[in-house]
Protein backbone atom coordinates (compact mmCIF):
# COMPACT_ATOMS: atom_id res chain seq x y z
CA UNK A 1 0.00 0.00 0.00
CA UNK A 2 3.14 2.32 0.77
CA UNK A 3 3.90 2.06 -3.20
CA UNK A 4 0.09 3.36 -3.83
CA UNK A 5 0.73 6.35 -1.37
CA UNK A 6 4.25 7.67 -3.00
CA UNK A 7 3.02 7.33 -6.32
CA UNK A 8 -0.20 9.63 -5.30
CA UNK A 9 2.49 11.87 -3.09
CA UNK A 10 4.44 12.86 -6.37
CA UNK A 11 1.89 13.41 -8.84
CA UNK A 12 0.24 15.89 -5.86
CA UNK A 13 4.15 17.22 -5.72
CA UNK A 14 3.89 17.53 -9.45
CA UNK A 15 0.42 19.43 -9.39
CA UNK A 16 2.33 21.15 -6.14
CA UNK A 17 4.86 22.70 -8.16
CA UNK A 18 3.00 23.64 -11.38
CA UNK A 19 0.18 25.66 -9.14
CA UNK A 20 2.69 27.25 -6.96
CA UNK A 21 4.30 28.66 -9.82
CA UNK A 22 0.98 29.86 -11.33
CA UNK A 23 -0.03 31.16 -7.59
CA UNK A 24 3.63 33.10 -6.56
CA UNK A 25 3.03 35.09 -9.63
CA UNK A 26 3.07 39.31 -8.53
CA UNK A 27 3.48 38.14 -4.73
CA UNK A 28 6.48 37.44 -2.63
CA UNK A 29 7.30 33.58 -1.91
CA UNK A 30 6.38 34.11 2.12
CA UNK A 31 2.75 35.18 1.30
CA UNK A 32 2.46 32.29 -0.78
CA UNK A 33 3.83 30.06 1.90
CA UNK A 34 1.79 31.51 4.30
CA UNK A 35 -1.56 30.93 2.29
CA UNK A 36 -0.04 27.14 1.78
CA UNK A 37 0.78 26.30 4.74
CA UNK A 38 -2.99 27.53 5.85
CA UNK A 39 -4.33 25.51 3.80
CA UNK A 40 -1.98 22.39 4.67
CA UNK A 41 -2.92 22.82 8.22
CA UNK A 42 -6.46 23.28 7.67
CA UNK A 43 -6.53 20.00 6.19
CA UNK A 44 -4.45 18.46 8.32
CA UNK A 45 -6.50 18.90 10.98
CA UNK A 46 -9.53 18.46 9.44
CA UNK A 47 -8.26 14.58 8.72
CA UNK A 48 -7.39 14.16 12.59
CA UNK A 49 -10.27 15.43 13.93
CA UNK A 50 -12.65 13.36 11.55
CA UNK A 51 -10.57 10.51 11.43
CA UNK A 52 -11.59 10.22 15.20
CA UNK A 53 -7.17 10.55 16.11
CA UNK A 54 -7.71 13.80 17.99
CA UNK A 55 -6.71 11.63 21.16
CA UNK A 56 -3.49 10.70 19.74
CA UNK A 57 -2.02 14.21 20.48
CA UNK A 58 -2.40 13.47 24.23
CA UNK A 59 -0.20 10.53 23.59
CA UNK A 60 2.39 12.32 21.86
CA UNK A 61 5.95 11.69 23.86
CA UNK A 62 9.01 14.56 24.33
CA UNK A 63 10.73 12.96 21.84
CA UNK A 64 7.83 12.69 18.98
CA UNK A 65 7.33 16.06 19.97
CA UNK A 66 10.95 17.14 19.60
CA UNK A 67 11.71 15.68 16.29
CA UNK A 68 7.88 16.92 14.98
CA UNK A 69 8.61 20.60 15.75
CA UNK A 70 12.28 20.42 14.10
CA UNK A 71 10.44 18.23 11.20
CA UNK A 72 7.84 20.96 10.95
CA UNK A 73 10.66 23.89 10.70
CA UNK A 74 12.93 21.95 8.23
CA UNK A 75 9.59 21.71 6.37
CA UNK A 76 8.40 25.61 6.64
CA UNK A 77 12.25 26.81 5.38
CA UNK A 78 12.09 23.88 2.75
CA UNK A 79 8.59 25.73 1.53
CA UNK A 80 9.87 29.32 1.84
CA UNK A 81 12.94 28.38 -0.16
CA UNK A 82 11.12 26.50 -2.75
CA UNK A 83 8.86 29.22 -2.94
CA UNK A 84 11.21 32.00 -3.44
CA UNK A 85 13.09 29.93 -6.19
CA UNK A 86 10.07 29.65 -7.57
CA UNK A 87 9.63 33.44 -7.59
CA UNK A 88 11.99 33.69 -10.63
CA UNK A 89 13.29 30.42 -11.60
CA UNK A 90 11.26 28.02 -14.26
CA UNK A 91 9.53 25.18 -12.43
CA UNK A 92 10.68 22.65 -14.67
CA UNK A 93 14.23 23.85 -13.15
CA UNK A 94 13.49 24.48 -9.71
CA UNK A 95 11.39 20.81 -9.01
CA UNK A 96 14.16 18.87 -10.05
CA UNK A 97 16.80 20.66 -8.01
CA UNK A 98 14.39 20.54 -4.87
CA UNK A 99 14.20 16.46 -5.75
CA UNK A 100 17.56 16.39 -5.55
CA UNK A 101 16.48 16.24 -1.78
CA UNK A 102 15.95 12.36 -2.90
CA UNK A 103 19.70 11.92 -2.81
CA UNK A 104 20.15 13.40 0.60
CA UNK A 105 17.42 11.61 2.17
CA UNK A 106 19.29 8.63 0.95
CA UNK A 107 22.08 9.43 2.32
CA UNK A 108 21.04 11.01 5.79
CA UNK A 109 18.94 7.73 5.86
CA UNK A 110 22.26 5.95 5.38
CA UNK A 111 24.16 7.43 8.34
CA UNK A 112 21.64 8.36 11.01
CA UNK A 113 19.18 6.00 10.44
CA UNK A 114 21.78 2.79 9.39
CA UNK A 115 19.05 2.07 6.56
CA UNK A 116 21.07 0.08 3.83
CA UNK A 117 23.05 1.64 0.73
CA UNK A 118 23.68 -0.90 -1.53
CA UNK A 119 24.32 -0.77 -5.46
CA UNK A 120 21.62 -0.11 -6.61
CA UNK A 121 20.31 2.56 -4.19
CA UNK A 122 23.88 4.35 -5.13
CA UNK A 123 23.34 3.95 -8.69
CA UNK A 124 19.89 4.84 -8.52
CA UNK A 125 21.23 8.44 -6.56
CA UNK A 126 23.80 9.07 -8.81
CA UNK A 127 21.64 8.94 -11.66
CA UNK A 128 18.90 11.19 -10.11
CA UNK A 129 21.87 13.75 -9.31
CA UNK A 130 23.00 13.39 -13.20
CA UNK A 131 19.83 13.33 -14.74
CA UNK A 132 18.92 17.14 -12.17
CA UNK A 133 21.95 18.07 -13.94
CA UNK A 134 21.35 17.60 -16.87
CA UNK A 135 17.93 19.14 -16.77
CA UNK A 136 19.11 22.35 -15.09
CA UNK A 137 22.32 23.08 -17.26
Amino acid sequence: MWKYYALLSAFFAALTAILAKVGVKGISGDVATAVRTFVVLIIAWGIVIFGGQLKEVKALGKENLIFLVLSGFATGLSWIFYFKALETGDVSKVAPIDKLSIVLVMIFAFIFLSEPMNFKTVLGGSLIVAGTVLLVL
